[in-house]
């Protein structure tokens, strides 16, 4: 017994000193999506909506604050992060959209995977800051696609590019940028849902 002791001491020793030199990971501020207050208006809608989280490349579909700095090249902010991946806080942005609208009550999401008479998905093509000489805007990108789901046939798509100027380059600055530009995404895509809604079959 005494021996075994001897041999696991060391090796428990050895362990632990180095887990003491291991570099700490770098501490990070974590972002929400920042939303304004948006009024009802018009009538409630007799149909279901779910929205699903959009397709994305993989390096959008993290919680990185992505950075275009220079034609092709992708970065992202350091020390800094989204609180979900990009494709989550579109989705659940967009969700908050309707909910403040008040239009389409009958809302769920892909998580819960309730029955619903349309779906509302598609691609995040753009989720990122882009620097344009020596200004920076915000760009969002959403090939949107909303399908009926009884059939799954898809009824109507739309490209919505929405381009927000951020007044600095600094992290928190441009997280309001990103707020901005989600505002008149939603409004968009919001009006663009119910008018489809409206007229398109159901079954």
């Amino acid at each position: 017994m005494k021996r075994a002791y001897r041999v696991i001491a060391p090796v428990a020793l050895a362990l632990v000193s180095a887990c003491s030199i291991l570099p700490k990971a770098d501490p990070s501020d974590v972002y929400r999506l920042p939303s304004a207050q948006v009024t009802a208006h018009g009538s409630p809608v007799s149909w279901s909506l779910r929205l699903a989280k959009p397709q994305s490349s993989e390096f959008l579909d993290s919680p990185r604050i992505a950075v275009v700095p220079q034609g092709d090249l992708i970065s992202s902010y350091a020390h800094s992060r989204w609180s979900d991946p990009a494709p989550v806080l579109l989705r659940n942005r967009l969700l908050d959209g309707f909910q403040r609208d008040g239009r389409v009550t009958l809302l769920s999401t892909d998580e819960t995977n309730l029955q619903a008479d349309f779906e509302l998905g598609g691609q995040l093509q753009a989720f990122q800051s882009e620097y344009r000489g020596g200004a920076v805007e915000v760009v969002i990108r959403f090939d949107a696609r909303l399908v009926r789901v009884g059939d799954q046939r898809i009824i109507a798509s739309r490209r919505f590019e929405v381009r927000q100027p951020v007044s600095d380059t600094k992290v928190p600055a441009v997280v309001v940028g990103f707020g901005q530009a989600g505002d008149a995404l939603n409004k968009q895509v919001v009006d663009w849902v119910v008018g489809q809604g409206n007229t398109a079959p159901k079954r």
